[in-house]
């Protein structure tokens, strides 16, 4: 399994055990070895696994991502190059250069997406050309969604309610289902095993909402750090390994 990126976490888990005692008999002041039950706390180890999608599951994740968009679209929620458009027009809380900018960003970013569906879907056998086409486009993509984030940065709360932000959230919950696996115990031969159980994103996500109410242990010491590296790995197409141990380390800091 190709990965994009794993790390181990610790889990907790208290257990009990015998440990000899001596004691002093009261009446006959003799010694006496006895078994009495300690607590101990036992560390667990499990590797989780951020799978590298196939193309298949890259153009289920963006048909996900189209029908979260319609669906926030039809019931009047604008999207962010609508809403760039109208400050473009009317000006207020958005400075005009910005929102001019963020348009066009919008645009090309629209363009590059259907680019990349055409070319990823074409039938018969994939040439070098074609191939190469979807890596550049694919490394244009993660360079303009983090010009896109940047600028975005600065208006973030009028941008964060849009259907554009609601569509990327729930293609990256689609991500962090299908994508986290994990390995119990320090056996490198071990087959990972899909985190979220489910035959389907459906069962998946009740599953998530199942772990998330339930407070589980091992969910909640993972659930921060998996979103947050989808997340950086979905806005940066061309990130790598040392980019993303980096961030972990920031994690672990408390910077991020």
């Amino acid at each position: 399994m190709k990965e994009i990126y794993s790390f181990t976490v610790e889990l907790e888990k208290k257990s009990s055990v015998d440990v000899e005692k001596v004691i002093v008999d009261e009446k006959t002041g003799k010694e006496q070895k006895v078994k009495v039950p300690k607590e101990v706390i036992e560390r667990e180890p499990y590797r989780i696994i951020l799978r590298e999608p196939n193309r298949r599951m890259i153009e289920e994740a963006d048909m996900e991502y189209s029908i979260a968009m319609s669906k926030c679209v039809k019931k009047g929620i604008l999207t962010k190059a609508m809403l760039a458009n109208k400050y473009t027009d009317s000006g207020g809380l958005i400075a005009e250069g910005d929102a001019r900018t963020i348009a066009k960003q919008y645009t090309r970013l629209g363009e590059l997406e259907s680019e990349y569906t055409r070319l990823s879907t074409k039938t018969g056998k994939k040439t070098k050309e074609n191939t190469e086409k979807i890596s550049s486009i694919l490394e244009d993509l993660g360079e303009l969604r983090r010009q896109i984030v940047d600028l975005e940065g600065v208006y973030a709360s009028l941008f964060n309610h849009t259907a554009d932000s609601k569509a990327q959230n729930r293609v990256i919950l689609w991500y962090v289902l299908n994508l986290t696996y994990f390995v119990k115990g320090e056996d490198e031969e071990a087959e990972p095993e899909p985190f979220f159980k489910g035959e389907n994103f459906e069962e998946k996500e009740s599953y998530y909402y199942t772990l998330d109410e339930t407070e589980d242990a091992l969910y909640s010491l993972i659930q921060g750090k998996v979103a947050t590296f989808l997340s950086y790995w979905y806005f940066s197409t061309a990130s790598t390994k040392e980019d993303f141990e980096q961030l972990d380390k920031d994690i672990e800091s408390g910077n991020v």
